[in-house]
């Protein structure tokens, strides 16, 4: 069987186009999503031309609304580490309670404070 080097080379250009269109496709049908300045008809439309005529579509949606789309992105990641550290205890708040714990056991073995006392302010710190 006979397979030239230069059609290797067009089977690979035309699998590398292929792959970067379906990748394009994917961050143009995500961006529409996530716009909040496109009304659900405007969305609507943007599907339909990317669906319908996929090449054309993609094309003009980068050429129309490609100057804004970092910005989108951008603005996604920003809100995504900032529910991510919202949600990440914190070195500082670990220490916090080990501090406050090795205070609390030392008034109890000091008789400073009773075992109850000991336990109720445990359960605040630890809560």
């Amino acid at each position: 069987m006979d397979y030239p080097l230069l059609s290797v080379f067009w089977m690979m250009l035309l699998f590398f186009g292929f792959v970067l269109w379906l990748y394009l496709l994917f961050i143009v049908v995500s961006d529409v999503f996530r716009s909040r300045d496109l009304s659900g008809w405007a969305k609507a439309g943007w599907l339909a031309a990317v669906i319908i005529i996929p090449l054309l579509g993609v094309l003009a949606y980068t050429i129309f609304r490609g100057d804004s789309m970092g910005e989108r992105a951008f603005e996604d990641a920003q809100r995504q580490h900032a529910l991510h550290q919202a949600f990440r205890p914190s070195a500082v708040q670990s220490q916090g309670v080990a501090d406050e714990m090795a205070k609390l056991v030392a008034l109890r073995r000091n008789g400073e404070i009773s075992e109850e006392e000991f336990q109720q302010a445990k359960s605040r710190v630890l809560a």
